[in-house]
């Protein structure tokens, strides 16, 4: 069985995007790994002129996707109960814990907002985990659920060529990735580390995790006080 994934969208012309191409498409498209199906979500409202938002209640600009609109679409959909997420800069960060969570669920449910938002009723009703792929505000929740799909279905089994590939990425172990290099060996005067052309695995393994190291402190300090704190030995 294919891992089902399902977006509720006012624009399904925008996908596949980038879930098309590569190993990720080619484990949809090929290989049958996984699915991808759209809903428009304009398909379910009861305008004659397909509207599915109206005016914020209590003021202001903008318009907000109706709460029955949105009902109805995810109550259109068939098959098992699975993780719903609404992309909203307002939500919980995402991140790879939450990322493994779902890749082991029977599917995705993705619902991108646009305008001023969703109607909270639904959400809260419906038990959609509100999901922020970054502190910024896109103009939609299209590029946000492309973001959040392909983190997850990369980790379905097969889909990427190398499994140990996994397994020194970042956030695996609270810690960034160390800087990769590749022929040639050098490049506008800069040199490729000689610690990595000297054979030897012990001392490649041990600069990969100072550099990882390194980097989670300077580029993501809390990164770094979360992992420093779990590795500290307790008295």
């Amino acid at each position: 069985m294919p891992y089902p994934v399902t977006v509720l969208t006012m624009f399904p012309e925008a996908f596949p995007g980038p879930l098309g191409v590569s190993l990720i498409g080619t484990a949809w498209r090929e290989r049958g790994l996984w699915s991808l199906e759209t809903v428009d979500i304009r398909a379910f409202s009861d305008d004659r002129r397909g509207f599915l938002d109206d005016t914020p209640a209590g003021g202001g600009p903008g318009a907000v996707l109706k709460a029955d609109v949105v009902a109805r679409a995810l109550d259109s959909l068939d098959g098992p109960k699975r993780p719903l997420l609404y992309m909203s800069a307002r939500g919980r960060p995402l991140t790879q814990a939450r990322v493994k969570d779902w890749a082991t669920a029977d599917g995705l449910v993705v619902l991108c907002g646009r305008f001023e938002g969703v109607d909270q009723r639904v959400l809260d009703a419906r038990g959609f985990e509100e999901v922020a792929v970054g502190d910024a505000v896109l103009a939609g929740g299209e590029a946000a659920a492309m973001v959040a799909i392909e983190a997850c279905v990369r980790l379905l089994p097969g889909v990427l060529g190398q499994a140990a590939s996994l397994e020194s990425e970042s956030f695996e172990d609270g810690l960034l990735e160390h800087p990769q290099y590749t022929r040639p060996r050098t490049f506008e005067g800069h040199d490729i580390p000689e610690v990595l052309l000297s054979g030897d695995h012990q001392k490649v393994a041990r600069w990969r995790e100072e550099q990882r190291e390194k980097t989670t402190r300077e580029r993501r300090p809390d990164l770094w006080a979360a992992f420093a704190d779990k590795t500290t030995p307790r008295g």
